[in-house]
């Protein structure tokens, strides 16, 4: 099981950015997710084990990027945040090498709320 510690998050206004780190046990393949209540866990972006290649969904591409350093923390670096951006973000692990679905993750971090004000 890996081990996943969240920090980051917060409040900022429309258009500001923040950024979520999360410190896997060990070096895996993770990925971003969000939820907000009443809906389901939304996928927003995937990083490979190495940080090779990265994914990001159509409502965040060109706007939040992941990314991964040597000590194996995992960033999500969000700009240009909207209301609709609001939510709790959880970083995930996988063992495969990258998935896209909550129900492929197999280890989860303890969830962050950002919220962004209009």
């Amino acid at each position: 099981q890996v081990q996943l510690v969240q920090s980051g998050g917060g409040l900022v206004q429309a258009g500001g950015s923040l950024r979520l780190s999360c410190t896997p046990s060990e070096r895996a393949a993770m990925g971003w997710f969000r939820q907000t209540p009443g809906k389901e866990r939304e996928w927003v972006a995937a990083i490979t084990w190495r940080g090779g290649n990265s994914y990001h969904s159509d409502s965040v591409r060109g706007r939040f990027r992941i990314s991964r350093d040597s000590k194996n923390t995992v960033y999500l670096q969000m700009t240009n945040l909207k209301p609709e951006d609001t939510a709790v973000y959880y970083c995930a692990a996988t063992r495969q090498s990258v998935a896209f679905r909550a129900s492929d993750y197999d280890d989860w971090g303890q969830g962050t709320q950002v919220t962004v004000s209009s």
